[in-house]
């Protein structure tokens, strides 16, 4: 029988996203993610996902990538993430070709690592 405060791996992402499991956005594993300057300071009350979330994507991060680091769900990654969008604490960056009308190779190979971190 489980508790409210169970923190079980099933439990805690849906937990997290407040039953949802669906984000706002359209956010493909390729998408880019980069913390905000209000992602970077650090407020009391801030949820500790939320904040090692702005922690990772100081650098630049694919979705896949920080679903892989945060050890979570994709869907439930995404959530956040749209979540944080929202506040204003990360950016994200949708994917797509550079000036050149060619794919990003940089981008492509971050997220191959990414994906094979998973």
């Amino acid at each position: 029988m489980s508790s409210a405060h169970d923190s079980s791996p099933l439990v805690r992402p849906y937990a997290l996203t407040r039953g949802r499991t669906r984000a706002r956005y359209q956010l493909p594993i390729e998408a880019l993610v980069s913390t905000t300057d209000n992602g970077r300071s650090r407020l009391p009350g801030r949820e500790p996902e939320h904040q090692r979330i702005c922690e990772l994507c100081v650098e630049l991060k694919s979705v896949a990538e920080v679903a892989a680091l945060m050890r979570m769900p994709l869907g439930v990654v995404r959530v956040l993430l749209g979540d944080m969008s929202d506040a204003g604490l990360v950016t994200i960056q949708q994917p797509g070709e550079t000036d050149t009308g060619q794919p990003n190779l940089a981008l492509l190979e971050r997220v191959l690592i990414g994906l094979r971190n998973l």
